[in-house]
């Protein structure tokens, strides 16, 4: 029967759901296959601990912290304010 009202645990429901996507969102831009030994963008010296520690890695620190910045700047989703962010 159609009440119009979520079920016991609709909410807790689309919580998780919102959260595994996320987790899969983050997890496909993470690098993968072989780290280069020096940045595709700048050609400094990648630093071997940071390719042990991101494998897959191809841009030094303050290439990456750009990049970073860049793609924050031009997101342009406003969670707070998405109908989507409420309904799934």
């Amino acid at each position: 029967m159609a009440t119009g009202w979520a079920g016991d645990g609709a909410v807790q429901e689309q919580i998780d759901a919102t959260v595994a996507d996320a987790i899969q969102r983050a997890r496909s831009r993470l690098p993968s296959g072989p780290s280069l030994s020096r940045c595709e963008d700048c050609d400094a010296p990648i630093p071997e601990a940071r390719r042990r520690a991101l494998p897959g890695v191809r841009l030094c620190v303050p290439c990456q912290e750009a990049q970073d910045r860049e793609r924050a700047v031009h997101s342009g989703y406003n969670r707070r304010g998405s109908k989507d962010s409420q309904l799934r």
